[in-house]
């Protein structure tokens, strides 16, 4: 395995790939598309922050790309879309500099309301620039907080500490939400109008794009600081700078831009009610060590389970749920390939979960089967765009949940149908991951074992024409399952210890009484 490390990622997360045995390649940001593109050819996962830009045309013809790593909180640098439609993983690591971002916020704030930034450059040209820099106190002012996820949460905490008064509005919580919390919710509207200071702490995405345009700003109180430590693009530049020109907002800080690094010509540069920072808000040595380790965890952790901790663009999965859901995981993916090659041009899956299923989160389970399932077919099948791709082939994927579990503890009900083919698997987890049922047949058998499948004529003799033939060509049964369908036919199910070479496949189908067979 092989991962690309860019933009200074910490050495202590790239020692535990290492330690796994990855191979790891470090460099310098990678900004033309076509040039990371070459760089991805046989990688397995990258490592980006915010410099490096994994486009669409980068990952493009990428075969062996499976995740793609954000050693930080927003992924607004990385083309999710694209990394879905193409089976790959996007994830990333927002707890790891929820107090550094958070800090630098807070930084921002008091060198606002204190003017030190002027007072330093003063002092340094050799100047005792006293006059002019009269600040104002943060206790009892009014601290408007747009997002309230862990970074913003984080603010109002340490607000609240120094005295702040707070409340909030974030975009992605229900009004529900609102009066539940330590901090109050207000409309957009309200807040902007209300705060004595504004700091944002939202990703930016196209519905957060301006979300403060010259309209908003302008509904900010006249006399009214802002601050963005979030992301570039979420305020309208252009329009902050009328508004610091007009009076009517007096200072604003910023450590996120639209284009970063900010060109030198920008004239947010020579802005005297400005504070710029180059984008420092996860740079500490604490929240880099965090993120790299963490974004490490998560991705070794991915490749070698399937767990999805930190992966945006896979349903979230608690911990509680992950362990409900890990030992169904290899089974799931078995049933799958079981699935592709029962019915060859499956059109519809119906999965129902049975039995006790009220902490079982069915939504990763369902895309390991239907990946499974596809992933013999040509293009790049995963978990992540397994929905997206049965759509596309006119897979009709339906899930039910509950019912009876026919005296299981939890049983699995598989039916695939295409091109009149219709085949039904049940499975369990009881005594181990094993189909139970397969087209009516009470047959047992695992699922991931090297497996002959057989449907006979059902009458005596059988089961010793066959097992003769498999100890003649030196092939071990490990265990004969064998069901009566009712209608003169049998199924059975044979592991074997080994798979069964092509010539005795061929005399095994030519056993009087034996209608199919393969090896799956």
């Amino acid at each position: 395995m092989k991962v690309l490390a860019c933009d200074g990622i910490h050495e202590d997360g790239l020692s535990l790939f290492r330690a796994a045995g990855w191979e790891v390649v470090v460099s310098d940001p990678i900004k033309d598309a076509a040039k990371l593109a070459k760089a991805l050819a046989g990688v397995d996962a990258v490592l980006v922050r915010s410099a490096t830009q994994v486009t669409a045309e980068a990952i493009a013809d990428a075969p062996r790309l499976r995740v793609i790593g954000r050693a930080g909180a927003g992924v607004d640098t990385i083309d999710v879309d694209a990394a879905t439609a193409r089976g790959i993983a996007v994830m990333n690591a927002p707890d790891g500099n929820t107090l550094a971002a958070a800090e630098h916020a807070l930084a921002l704030l008091f060198a606002l309301a204190r003017h030190v930034p002027r007072a330093d450059a003063g002092m340094k040209a050799g100047e005792w620039p006293k006059a002019g820099l009269t600040g104002f106190e943060l206790e009892g002012k009014r601290l408007g907080i747009i997002g309230l996820g862990r970074i913003g949460s984080t603010v109002a905490r340490k607000a609240h500490g120094i005295g702040m008064e707070v409340a909030a509005h974030d975009p992605f919580l229900p009004p529900a939400a609102a009066g539940k919390g330590s901090v109050p919710l207000k409309p957009l509207e309200e807040l902007l109008a209300w705060a004595d200071i504004v700091t944002l702490h939202i990703p930016r995405t196209k519905d957060t794009t301006h979300l403060l345009g010259e309209a908003r700003l302008r509904a900010m109180k006249r006399g009214a600081y802002l601050v963005n430590a979030a992301r570039g693009g979420l305020v309208d530049e252009a329009a902050l700078l009328k508004l610091l020109d007009e009076g009517h907002l007096a200072g604003a800080a910023l450590d996120t831009f639209a284009t970063e690094p900010l060109p030198a010509d920008s004239p947010l540069r020579a802005h005297p009610k400005l504070i710029l920072t180059p984008h420092l808000g996860a740079s500490t040595g604490e929240a880099q060590q965090a993120v790299s380790t963490i974004l490490a965890r998560q991705i070794l952790d991915f490749v070698q389970t399937g767990a999805v901790a930190g992966c945006v663009n896979l349903p979230p999965l608690s911990a509680e749920a992950a362990r409900e859901v890990g030992p169904w995981m290899p089974l799931m993916s078995a049933l799958g390939r079981l699935a592709s090659r029962l019915v060859h041009a499956p059109t519809r899956l119906q999965i129902t979960y049975a039995g006790r299923t009220e902490a079982l989160d069915t939504r990763p389970l369902t895309r390991l089967l239907v990946a499974a399932l596809l992933g013999t077919a040509s293009g790049r099948v995963t978990p992540v765009n397994a929905l997206h791709e049965a759509a596309a082939r006119g897979l009709t994927v339906a899930e039910t949940v509950g019912g009876d579990g026919d005296g299981f503890d939890r049983l699995l009900r598989v039916r695939v149908e295409g091109n009149g083919d219709v085949r039904e698997i049940e499975a369990t987890l009881h005594r181990g991951p094993r189909v139970v049922r397969m087209d009516g047949a009470e047959i047992e058998f695992d699922p991931q074992a090297h497996l002959l499948l057989m449907r006979n004529e059902d009458r005596p003799g059988m089961i010793g024409l066959v097992g003769s033939h498999l100890g003649a060509a030196g092939i071990n049964i490990v265990n004969f399952s064998l069901g009566a369908k009712g209608d003169g036919e049998a199924l059975a199910a044979i592991t074997v210890d080994r798979p069964v070479p092509e010539p005795q496949l061929l005399a095994l189908r030519a056993i009087p009484g034996v209608l199919a067979l393969e090896m799956l």
